[in-house]
């Protein structure tokens, strides 16, 4: 099953100001590519349970997101660096 894979407006804000700061704003846009391209299919699957959300990493980057699987959508609600 495809889902839609929506960064809501703070962890999207928070994302821009990370590329802006990252000395690698090449592997900033390509980990928050490959994270939007591997929460679309199994997210549940792909991250790591926190509480009722999960925390998917991928190097440099890990979001917190929640799922919806009535509505097939993935909520990315934070992300940070992780290095």
């Amino acid at each position: 099953m495809i889902y839609t894979v929506i960064w809501i407006p703070s962890a999207e804000a928070r994302l821009t100001t990370l590329w802006n700061d990252a000395i690698d704003q090449q592997a900033v846009a390509d980990a928050s590519d490959r994270i939007d391209v591997e929460l679309r299919i199994d997210p549940e699957r792909k991250g790591i349970p926190f509480r009722d959300r999960w925390i998917y990493t991928d190097d440099p980057l890990a979001v917190l997101y929640e799922v919806n699987p009535g509505d097939r959508k993935v909520m990315v609600i934070a992300v940070k660096i992780v290095r």
